[in-house]
């Protein structure tokens, strides 16, 4: 069934088709749609779940963190400030081996004050521990957050389903809604592999000695280290039974060009036209579209970017005192691999500004017209600068 949605509600059916038992989150925007109709499922029984209202972003991972620790599947959402607020309890979730999945919608963090796009929040959170995937679109999205309960429940490690602010959030297309019977095939019922148990109790989250700790974090990274191999598996199950896939990374004319654009998120879309339009004019010019950032998957970026002549890649972020962290990630994955192509840096779209077709045409002639990155990071599209 077909239906049109925005970004956010495309969440909201995908956790209902998941059979979701506990959920909690605060409100804040851009992610409130996706709580909104959530809490509403609840209360005229669409679902069959517990929504618990909470006073804090804090609150609503610590309500989630007690659930799955319980043995529930469980949901959360937020942005920006609210992911912030979140900090120290998504360490307390990836080392505790929780499969929570959390939508988390791009938003700027303040000051000033900016409701609109960045992925800086959650790019800030890129070592708590937690899986990140990006999508570009309300069908990716409906469909990695399936994915998400597969893959988490699979490695016992929290998964972040991340979408751009108003771009995808609030912005209606259409969506493929699957039927129940089809979801209920990829997504059985959550069997936890550790729950509390009152006729059997023990502790989780305790004193961990010197002697522990350091093996504790190790089993964290080992889990890592599967994930891009369970996550092939995961979408392969579900293009045998929905017909869709995505990948950890998509390609996009890369096979012959000589200088490949990464980006991610709802800037794809953009620039596969810029793409098409530069190929129509002789130019041997790729995309590369990340979609998983954690893991980063280095063998497949050295695969696919270690052999062209340039890179350019679109950041709608910044570490500051540093650069673009996308190109951060990229450059340190190529940096041992033997003769790697230079990694331009671009700034582009901070606090929901557009990267249009002309910001990523620029962005690809100055990449072309330069033989060395000017600096780690080029701001694109400033004004009165």
């Amino acid at each position: 069934m077909k239906e049109v949605l925005e970004g956010s509600h495309a969440v909201s059916q995908a956790v209902r088709l998941a059979k979701v038992q506990v959920m909690s989150a605060y409100p804040i925007t851009p992610q409130t749609h996706i709580v909104e109709a959530l809490s509403e499922y609840c209360a005229d029984g669409t679902m069959d779940a517990r929504f618990i209202c909470v006073e804090s972003e804090h609150s609503a991972m610590a309500a989630v963190i007690g659930a799955s620790s319980a043995g529930i599947r469980t949901f959360t959402a937020t942005s920006s400030q609210g992911l912030a607020l979140m900090h120290e309890l998504l360490h307390w979730a990836s080392a505790g081996r929780l499969p929570i999945v959390m939508a988390e919608v791009n938003r700027a963090l303040a000051p000033g004050w900016n409701i609109w796009m960045d992925q800086t929040d959650s790019l800030a959170q890129r070592d708590t521990g937690w899986i990140q995937l990006y999508c570009e679109d309300g069908q990716e999205v409906l469909d990695t957050v399936l994915q998400a309960y597969r893959l988490a429940e699979t490695v016992n490690l929290p998964v972040m389903v991340v979408l751009d602010a108003f771009f995808l959030s609030h912005t209606f297309e259409p969506v493929d809604i699957p039927g129940q019977d089809l979801v209920d095939r990829f997504l059985p019922p959550f069997s936890p592999k550790i729950a509390l148990d009152t006729s059997d109790p023990f502790a989780i989250g305790q004193m961990a000695p010197p002697n522990v700790y350091m093996e504790m974090r190790r089993d964290v990274q080992k889990a890592m280290e599967q994930v891009l191999d369970i996550f092939s598996g995961v979408e392969q199950e579900f293009l045998n039974i929905f017909g869709r896939t995505y990948g950890p990374v998509e390609r996009f004319y890369c096979d012959d060009a000589r200088i490949i654009m990464v980006v991610t998120g709802t800037a794809a879309g953009t620039c596969r036209q810029v793409i098409s339009d530069l190929r129509s004019k002789g130019e041997k010019v790729g995309m590369l579209k990340l979609k998983m950032f954690r893991p980063f998957p280095v063998n497949l970026i050295r695969e696919d970017l270690g052999r062209v002549q340039k890179i350019a890649v679109v950041d709608r972020n910044f570490s500051f005192g540093a650069s673009g962290i996308f190109a951060q990630e990229i450059r340190a994955a190529l940096c041992n691999h033997p003769g790697h192509p230079p990694v331009f840096g671009y700034i582009a779209g901070l606090g929901g500004r557009d990267v249009t077709v002309d910001t990523l045409s620029e962005i690809y002639w100055k990449t072309k017209e330069s033989d060395a990155p000017e600096d780690e990071s080029v701001w694109v599209g400033l004004v009165n600068c």
